[in-house]
């Protein structure tokens, strides 16, 4: 496996060894040169809109104040201590999802999205902790950053924001456009522009078990079949009128067992659940599509690529997209695995498709999942 700068010049597997749910790594000029992707003007203007995840961060007289998104306005930039954080930027930007897909290393099953966040001097969010795994990438400007594998995480009672109230940092660093910090799960961290600066932070998923086995369980509740209704032909008088019998409990306990699953459920559940569109992601469909013909035409021409908010998985032979799962044959497979792994479909791969596939591709497009490469 290659070695990657962007890794500080290790291999993935190396980094993951070594490195991943383990401790830091900083990575000087992991992407040399950098510039940012987006001014702070786009940046704004992404925070203004409703569909767009945003937050303005101040701190005042050493007093912490957040407010969620959509930002009509934001403090002058020559304002201190302020943050403007904006979530999913990947999905607005084709260079910044450009950048997120750089770290595929890494599962699309965990892959989340990239925030930017935007400072002015002395601008940060507190001392805190994530409960997932961060590369952050300077994008302009520097950031002193403060890190330290404190087991202490109480946070400070009464605040808007999750802030560490007993941070005890080990080490400092300050980083510069290209620089990169990777921080594990649960890595106290504190970071503070040195004048005005841009961050971009790439973050992983890490659902709890809890909200994986609530949604397990309402996926489960289409599928489940118990004939019969409860019925109890030999009730005896009750003594305890208010008192569940013990008949009923074992008689619907019994039924209740026969409830399984298997780990072809578990799969269909976890494609469908991962690749389903945050609530605050919407596709536009093609206002005029071109004919079937004409599309099939210029797909073989042109290949296919996927939108940058379209999340596609696979397992086996099922397929997942959108939060949507089939079942594929072997030649279909072949097929659909290269789009999803490449995100994108060469034009001379669709004559290996079905009659099937090529009807997914054409209503995929006109629902605005692909476009035309």
């Amino acid at each position: 496996m290659q070695k990657l700068q962007l890794l500080g010049n290790i291999t993935p597997a190396q980094f993951l060894r070594d490195y991943w749910h383990k401790k830091p790594l900083l990575i000087r000029q992991a992407i040399p040169n950098f510039k940012p992707l987006l001014k702070v003007d786009k940046l704004a203007e992404l925070a203004k809109l409703n569909h767009v995840e945003s937050r303005l961060v101040t701190l005042t007289d050493g007093t912490w104040d957040m407010q969620h998104g959509p930002l009509a306005e934001l403090p002058p930039t020559t304002q201190r201590e302020w943050t403007m954080l904006v979530q999913g930027v990947n999905l607005h930007e084709p260079k910044a999802d450009a950048l997120l897909r750089q770290f595929r290393f890494v599962p699309d099953a965990r892959l989340d999205d990239l925030m930017v966040s935007y400072a002015t001097d002395g601008g940060g969010v507190g001392p805190h902790f994530d409960s997932y795994d961060v590369f952050l990438l300077q994008a302009q400007g520097k950031r002193r950053w403060r890190i330290g594998a404190q087991q202490d995480l109480t946070l400070v009672e009464g605040l808007p924001l999750k802030i560490l109230a007993n941070f005890e940092p080990e080490q400092e660093f300050v980083l510069e456009p290209g620089d990169m910090l990777y921080l594990p799960p649960h890595y106290a961290h504190d970071g503070v522009a040195e004048g005005e600066c841009m961050t971009y932070s790439i973050g992983f998923r890490a659902p709890s078990f809890q909200e994986l086995g609530e949604a397990f369980l309402q996926f489960m509740a289409d599928s489940i079949d118990l004939p019969g209704r409860y019925a109890d032909p030999g009730l005896a008088p009750a003594k305890n009128p208010a008192e569940i019998p013990r008949d009923m409990l074992t008689t619907v306990t019994e039924e209740l067992n026969k409830v399984r699953w298997d780990e072809e459920d578990v799969t269909i559940f976890l494609g469908e659940y991962l690749s389903e569109p945050k609530h605050n992601v919407f596709f536009t469909p093609v206002a005029k599509p071109l004919t079937v013909g004409r599309f099939m035409e210029q797909a073989a021409k042109k290949g296919l690529q996927l939108s940058p908010k379209t999340l596609m998985l696979y397992r086996g032979k099922h397929v997942f997209i959108n939060g949507e799962s089939f079942a594929v044959g072997r030649a279909d497979k072949t097929v659909l695995d290269v789009l999803a792994n490449e995100r994108g479909l060469p034009g001379n791969v669709l004559d290996q498709a079905s009659d099937d596939v090529l009807d997914a591709l054409y209503t995929w497009y006109q629902d605005g999942w692909l476009e035309l490469a």
